[in-house]
């Protein structure tokens, strides 16, 4: 069982309604797998200090931004999440002429919860994630159950306003940065001639290795990628598909549209099986600072039997006991050794819940309609309340504090009454 999708985008103005950034992504992953919501609150850390990341240990820096994560469980980075000064990142595993290491180094998932824990905006992100890679590498297995599964990063990662494309092969890179109009990526390389940064040996290692002739044009995708797979031309197909999908609403481009795209099964966006969309992540953030991002997540399967909830950061939340998640968060029993035993019971009360009702919407019949028609009301009672703070900004931050977790109350409360 290998992935076979994951699909991120970015929208800018002029392809957005309004002056916002849209960026949605689907986490796939192994249907068994739980994805959680977690909130970290921003922190002081005292010097020398050391982070355990999934795998390995390095040095923390003195202080870390506040996030909100959509991840796997079972480790300890993340598919997707924003941070307090917008940022927001998503990424994909590539495969490409490079080799993959599976020593034990940072997962790419590890890379998306430290780029947002440490930079304040989308460039800076790119400095995080490739100043790690230098010095710590990527690698070790990106499943819990199946040893072996390893593959290189591509990063999505914007804020308030740009967006930029990271691609990795090993430890290097190439970067593209979007300022206008849209832009998605899948599970092959995309940049192409247009690089706006690159790892300072990227050409050079290329051509020691027989890829690039060193006079042609420089194409880091045509010079990394792998001749020719079906696993490429599976990711070729649904980037295509997506950008399509961007491209018919370029100028409109809102959240509920975002959602309409990772909803979509045909394209292949949505993915099924045993390989499946397990978490959807949509945020909008507008470009004026004195606005609030909002960042929708669904924290269960199949983005269309779910309900995207909101997340709005707010001044005061650090100072909670309380966080966003519906899991374990940061005790998570996967941290305790030996790992690879048997694998505990990660079903937070949502997905337990959902899971239920999923079984029933399948099953056909009056009541799974039911549970449609009332979970799409919540989320469109969502939407129009959030679009209240985009527009007007935030006067009371205490009503915010418990946004997700009461809609999670609410989208309970359906499952249970159904």
């Amino acid at each position: 069982m290998y992935p076979t999708s994951c699909d991120t985008f970015v929208a800018l103005p002029p392809s957005t309604e309004g002056q916002r950034i849209v960026f949605g992504k689907n986490s796939d992953r192994p249907c068994d797998e739980v994805q959680e919501v977690v909130y970290f609150p921003a922190k002081d850390h005292e010097p020398e200090e050391k982070v355990q990341c999934t795998y390995i240990e390095i040095e923390q820096v003195a202080q870390t931004h506040a996030v909100v994560l959509s991840r796997p469980a079972w480790l300890w980075g993340a598919e997707m999440g924003a941070n307090e000064h917008q940022v927001c990142i998503g990424n994909e595993a590539v495969w490409g002429k490079e080799s993959v290491d599976g020593e034990e180094a940072l997962l790419g998932m590890d890379l998306v919860r430290l780029a947002l824990e440490r930079a304040d905006t989308a460039e800076r992100a790119v400095d995080v994630i490739t100043d790690l890679l230098e010095k710590h590498g990527q690698g070790g297995n990106c499943m819990e159950d199946e040893c072996g599964l390893t593959y290189h990063n591509s990063f999505l990662i914007s804020d308030r306003t740009e967006a930029w494309v990271l691609e990795t092969a090993g430890k290097y890179w190439a970067a593209e940065r979007v300022e206008a109009g849209y832009r998605n990526i899948s599970n092959e390389y995309s940049i192409e001639t247009k690089i706006d940064r690159e790892h300072p040996e990227l050409r050079t290692y290329a051509e020691k290795q027989r890829w690039w002739n060193g006079k042609t044009e420089f194409n880091f995708a045509t010079v990394y990628s792998y001749s020719n797979t079906a696993r490429i031309e599976a990711a070729n197909g649904r980037r295509c598909e997506g950008r399509k999908l961007l491209q018919k609403s370029q100028g409109h481009i809102k959240a509920e549209t975002m959602m309409e795209i990772l909803r979509d099964k045909e394209s292949g966006i949505n993915m099924e099986g045993l390989f499946m969309t397990t978490g959807s992540m949509v945020s909008v953030v507008p470009k004026d600072q004195n606005l609030p991002g909002v960042h929708f997540f669904t924290a269960t399967p199949d983005p269309e039997r779910s309900v995207f909830k909101p997340f709005i950061f707010v001044v005061d939340i650090k100072q909670l006991k309380h966080t966003c998640s519906p899991c374990f968060g940061e005790e998570d029993p996967v941290k305790k050794k030996p790992r690879f035993q048997s694998k505990p019971n990660r079903k937070h009360p949502l997905f337990l819940k959902h899971e239920g009702a999923a079984a029933i919407i399948d099953s056909g019949g009056v009541k799974g309609e039911r549970i449609v028609e009332k979970m799409r009301v919540l989320e469109k009672q969502k939407l129009t309340e959030m679009e209240k703070y985009l527009t007007k900004g935030i006067e009371d931050a205490t009503l915010l504090v418990h946004l997700f977790t009461d809609t999670v109350d609410e989208e309970i409360s359906i499952y249970s009454n159904a």
